[in-house]
């Protein structure tokens, strides 16, 4: 997204054209009229990341227009991004102006943010780090309060920690997200916390235990817990699993079980097409623990075919999708066995075309 496009002015009027674009799209699966959740229109992004540009003694953030790719834009200011971002810039680009050793083939910088103003500095280059670097880093982080994280090629250096600690408040209660560099998480806190709120709304009235997939750090599995019985979770990504296993356990939540499959090895399971040795790890049986509530939040691909006719056999389903375009593709089939009885338009990217999706079907 450039930066150019961020009109705080115009924002409701950017929300009102992608709700009514993305409402005409859904409209021929008979879905009800969207609750909208609208963004803060400036500083709402957790994190954020900048190619570093040195052109003689200058060192600057800068990043690239899609149409343009070849011509760097100096990055000044940073509406978008929440407060203690846009604190640090100036900060850490003076500080690493005026050290030639944190400056010296620095190829980019990341910054990973929470609520409470937590931030973790990812410094990635474009040569070995030695002790000396180490040093510096260690000053550096000590003059701006933050965690930094060094990367070069088969390297990486962690001088405080690797992650940051999110608090969300869902429900009356505050649930606390270890958040690692270099993984994902939500960038839109605000709008994350609305989207779980809406889920556990959802939940109250969902049958059965759930059934989660693509948990990633379990960002929705927290929370949804307290309405089920039993979860079983799953997620591939290593990195994810540790995640959420970590969260489960900070929170003390013990009715969750987290299993590394991908949502095809899943449906492969359910089908009993195949038997997987990692659910063994399962106390009993996976067809025993009465799973009749799905979440899914896949990537921008949408459902494969076999999730799809597995998630067809659930009496209820929560779709989170990031692309409106394979949430109708996928309605084409989940719409001739369920039918939606509520959408929500979750605004997590503002001045893009992007919108978030929540859409709840229940069996006919």
């Amino acid at each position: 997204m450039p930066l150019s496009a961020v009109n705080p002015a115009c924002y409701q009027q950017l929300l009102d054209a992608k709700v009514t674009r993305v409402s005409t799209l859904l409209a021929p699966y008979s879905a009800p009229a969207p609750v909208v959740y609208p963004s803060a229109p400036t500083g709402f992004r957790m994190r954020a990341e900048f190619r570093m540009w040195h052109e003689a003694d200058e060192l600057n953030y800068v990043m690239f227009r899609r149409d343009d790719p070849a011509t760097p834009v100096s990055i000044d200011d940073f509406p978008i991004g929440c407060d203690r971002i846009r604190q640090l810039m100036p900060l850490l680009r003076a500080a690493l102006k005026a050290d030639d050793i944190l400056r010296r083939k620095l190829f980019q910088v990341e910054f990973l943010s929470t609520l409470a103003g937590e931030t973790l500095v990812t410094l990635v280059y474009h040569r070995k780090l030695q002790p000396d670097w180490e040093a510096a880093a260690a000053r550096l982080a000590d003059e701006l309060q933050v965690a930094v994280v060094g990367r070069s090629r088969k390297q990486k250096i962690v001088l405080g920690a690797s992650f940051v600690c999110e608090s969300l408040r869902i429900e009356g209660r505050t649930y606390c997200y270890r958040q690692y560099e270099q993984a994902f998480t939500q960038p839109n806190a605000g709008v994350n916390i609305a989207m779980l709120s809406w889920a556990c709304e959802r939940a109250a009235a969902a049958p059965g235990n759930l059934l989660e997939l693509y948990c990633g750090n379990g960002n929705f599995t927290l929370p949804l817990a307290a309405h089920f019985d039993q979860v079983i979770a799953t997620e591939l990504a290593k990195a994810s699993v540790r995640a959420a296993r970590e969260n489960l356990d900070a929170n003390g939540i013990d009715n969750v079980r987290i299993i590394r499959l991908s949502a095809q090895e899943v449906a492969q399971a359910m089908r009993g097409e195949r038997e997987f040795r990692r659910l063994a790890e399962l106390p009993r049986p996976l067809g025993s623990y009465d799973l009749r509530t799905l979440l899914v939040d896949p990537p921008r691909a949408g459902l494969d075919a076999h999730t799809l006719e597995m998630a067809s056999e659930f009496e209820a389903i929560m779709y989170i999708s990031c692309n409106p375009q394979t949430l109708a593709d996928n309605l084409l089939l989940l719409g001739q066995t369920h039918e939606i009885e509520h959408l929500a338009l979750f605004d997590q990217f503002p001045y893009t075309g992007h919108m978030e999706c929540g859409v709840f079907l229940r069996r006919r």
